[in-house]
């Protein structure tokens, strides 16, 4: 099986006995060939989608702790007694404890 640059440009080694043998052999590698490379780039695909999500979940974790820090903020006795005088609404908050009662 000698093989110089002219066998191989004019298509004459694709007649050869092992090429013909082998051409199913050669046929599904290629498949996988394919396959492998497609699935590189699905791969690719959905490790950037899989970074965009992390990346908008720190986000919204983010923002989910600025709301509730303000949340708990304005929701403060001292808070709440001052928006009330601001609206000119009198109301007061009880000098006496809360008593319990046990059955």
């Amino acid at each position: 099986m000698k093989v110089n640059i002219k066998h191989l440009l004019l298509g004459d080694i694709l007649k050869e006995e092992f090429v013909i043998r082998h051409s199913k052999l050669f046929a599904l590698i290629a498949v996988l060939f394919v396959i492998l490379i497609s699935n590189g780039f699905a791969t690719r695909d959905k490790r950037r989608k899989i970074e965009k999500l992390q990346q908008e979940l720190k986000e919204v974790k983010y923002e989910n702790l600025v709301i509730s820090t303000e949340l708990t903020s304005s929701s403060r006795l001292s808070q709440v007694e001052e928006l009330l005088k601001a609206k000119g609404i009198e109301l007061s908050g009880s000098s006496t404890p809360a008593i319990e009662i046990h059955k």
